[in-house]
């Protein structure tokens, strides 16, 4: 292989581990920070305003359990399975100045509610048909049954917290 070869092997392979690399923090963030930009209105109306920010979730679906197969049953336990998702309830923060009544200068006041886990799984489906499996006694023919169908329940599960404060600036 000829040097120019290589050296062009060589450009075109860190050009590509630089922009996978580049890639891996972005995919990484669980939750995308969304600043409330108040700072011209503050400006122009000479006011302290509050600073107001949040944080929203993004979904990050898994991957679905495989059928289960049950003895007995022509059909396997969840016809549709639940698929599990992964996200984070939007988060806030706000801090407002608030006048001292004596003295000069401005109290603050936060509330602070940082984004929590979530854990889901989807509403799924399970479905058995009026067949059962072969019987040996009637010569392998299936016997009738009755058709069973269910629900499965949807999943959420959260821990959500927040911080209430007051302090000086």
């Amino acid at each position: 292989m000829k040097s120019t070869t290589r050296t062009l092997a060589a450009a075109v392979l860190t050009g590509v581990a630089a922009a996978v690399g580049a890639a891996a923090p972005a995919v990484a963030a669980d939750t995308v920070p969304v600043p409330v930009p108040l700072d011209g209105v503050e400006k122009s109306l000479n006011v302290n305003l509050p600073k107001v920010g949040g944080e929203l979730p993004l979904l990050m679906p898994g991957v679905p359990e495989g059928p289960r197969y049950v003895e007995g049953q022509m059909i396997p336990a969840s016809a549709l399975p639940q698929v599990p998702l992964g996200a984070a309830l939007p988060g806030l923060s706000a801090e407002t100045p608030l006048p001292q009544v004596v003295g000069k200068g401005f109290d603050e006041a936060s509330v602070k509610v940082p984004a929590a886990d979530l854990r889901t799984l989807t509403p799924g489906l399970s479905v058995e048909t009026p067949l059962t499996a072969p019987n040996p006694d009637v010569f392998g023919l299936p016997m009738l049954g009755e058709p069973q169908a269910a629900v499965l329940t949807p999943l959420l599960q959260t821990a959500p917290t927040g911080a209430l404060g007051l302090g000086s600036l």
